[in-house]
């Protein structure tokens, strides 16, 4: 059984979740469950991180991408050089590790010659491809930089992530849509 498989409905943890929190608290709330589906402490310490980065910043002026991917990168995000493939697949495989799962990047994506040829946009589809049959989902988000940010939710959320990236003003992209 995979964690696809798994009764988690983000809807019903709340884990230390305050019913008076705003409206963005509330939406970020949900969004780190979805990125760390079927872990609710890493979701709750990157809830509190989020808390603790935006203080009382007021709600308009808050990069929800930029604080969500600071407090989670590398445990649940990624951002990394369009340029530097290395480093995308590193990132990716970091993150596929916590449901075991290898991406079979086509090729040595350990060897130097591997990378000379790869095209960042093909490695996110591949890896976009790959996750499908384990019910994962590779999303991409629109970065104003030369860099690739995006995490990884059950499939079952891909229409609840749809709705909540527009909510958060967040510009998504499915893996498969940047090769």
């Amino acid at each position: 059984m995979n964690h696809s498989d798994d009764d988690f409905d983000t809807e019903r943890h709340n884990h230390d979740h305050d019913d008076d929190d705003s409206g963005l608290e509330a939406s970020v709330w949900q969004l780190l469950l979805m990125i760390n589906p079927g872990d609710d402490d890493a979701a709750f310490q990157q809830f509190a991180a989020y808390r603790d980065a935006v203080g009382d910043t007021p709600e308009d002026e808050v990069d929800v991408a930029q604080v969500v991917g600071q407090v989670a990168d590398w445990r649940s995000t990624f951002h990394v050089d369009a340029e530097d493939t290395r480093a995308l697949v590193q990132a990716i495989n970091e993150l596929t590790a916590r449901w075991n799962i290898a991406i079979d990047w086509d090729g040595d994506a350990d060897e130097d010659e591997f990378h000379a040829d790869a095209d960042a946009g093909e490695l996110l589809a591949t890896a976009y491809d790959s996750l499908a049959p384990h019910g994962y989902t590779l999303w991409v988000l629109d970065t104003d930089d030369d860099y690739y940010a995006g995490w990884m939710t059950l499939s079952r959320d891909v229409e609840p992530m749809r709705e909540l990236a527009t909510e958060l003003g967040l510009h998504l992209r499915l893996g498969s849509e940047m090769g």
